[in-house]
């Protein structure tokens, strides 16, 4: 059974990421994350100091702050014109060069699988801005950020052989939008599905060919919850279906949550209906700390009646939330898990 890490591991540097997680699940995994030590941790949130610190932005007079983190929301500054919006370096590149130096030193140490790739998890443009700006700064300000994201994809191809690297787009507050279920955590819910579409297609094409692409769909995970509960599977697997049938990258694979009280047939049952291309792995989040192997175990055979094909994956990543202890734990539960299927 193979495994897959969704993003974030919550150790705290990158080679201890890559030493541990090599030691435990090395035979289990194709690809690798550098863990998303510091800032990163937090997901998007460390990218709201570069946004706020942007001339062309200024806070909202309205003071109106995000529900879960805080920030205060912007808008674009007295004077600025929506073609004045403009974003160099994100951080991401310079983030996963540095990281990749420790990757070949693991992977030459043998700590790493010698045919191993390193992972780079992107959040979608969209769900960096519209968790931050107001609604009339939007269009300016995501398609700012959508140009210079694609450019970080560019500097990340340059930099890092093909061979080598795996990227993934962390679909969010999109997959909140798409199964329906409206909250405070995600806004512009009413966002019409073809541009969330037009939007990943736009974003897979920057993509090589020749590096790997693989979709993580996310129920969010601030303070280690959810936003809101799948009720069951099918909004995933409808995202899933669209996502493999619009964009013209191949997938490597997809990567969906399960959350720890489904063990039962009515939220894995939609799996029937997906439909991924050849060559597509479905990695289910089946892991959690709670409940440990046995918890595990129980989703993993609940899922099997429904996909018999998949690995194994946390709902989402691991260090929002979580002690290095559970961190730990929750690398046994795959090691434990993989070493009985």
């Amino acid at each position: 059974m193979n495994v897959h890490l969704v993003g974030s591991i919550g150790l705290d540097t990158v080679e201890d990421v890559f030493r541990t997680v090599g030691k435990e699940l090395g035979p289990h995994l194709k690809r690798v994350p550098d863990g998303e030590v510091g800032g990163r941790k937090l997901w998007i949130s460390w990218q709201y100091p570069l946004l706020r610190a942007a001339t062309f932005l200024r806070p909202d007079p309205s003071g109106k702050v995000r529900p879960t983190n805080r920030f205060a929301l912007l808008t674009l500054a007295d004077g600025v014109a929506p073609a004045d919006v403009h974003f160099g370096e994100l951080g991401y590149a310079r983030e996963a060069r540095a990281s990749y130096l420790d990757f070949l030193t693991a992977r030459d140490n043998g700590e790493l699988p010698r045919d191993i790739r390193f992972q780079v998890c992107l959040p979608t443009p969209f769900a960096v801005v519209s968790s931050v700006v107001v609604p009339q700064a939007l269009p300016a300000v995501e398609a700012a950020y959508e140009k210079a994201m694609i450019a970080e994809v560019a500097a990340l191809c340059r930099h890092i052989p093909h061979r080598d690297l795996c990227i993934q787009w962390d679909l969010c507050n999109e997959m909140v939008i798409w199964d329906g279920q409206k909250t405070e955590a995600v806004p512009f819910p009413d966002e019409p599905r073809d541009e969330i579409i037009a939007r990943m297609q736009r974003l897979c094409a920057a993509i090589p060919d020749d590096v790997e692409l693989g979709l993580h769909l996310c129920y969010g995970d601030f303070g280690a919850k959810h936003f809101v509960e799948p009720k069951d599977a099918a909004a995933m697997v409808d995202f899933a279906n669209t996502l493999a049938q619009a964009i013209a990258h191949k997938l490597a694979y997809i990567h969906m949550p399960v959350p720890i009280e489904r063990s039962d047939d009515a939220f894995h049952r939609p799996l029937r209906d997906l439909k991924l291309p050849a060559g597509t792995a479905l990695f289910l989040g089946v892991v959690h700390a709670k409940d440990g192997t046995s918890g595990t175990k129980a989703r993993i055979a609940a899922a099997r009646r429904y996909a018999p094909d998949f690995g194994i994956a946390t709902e989402c990543g691991m260090a929002r939330a979580r002690s290095e202890q559970t961190v730990r734990q929750l690398l046994r539960i795959h090691a434990e898990c993989c070493a009985n299927s």
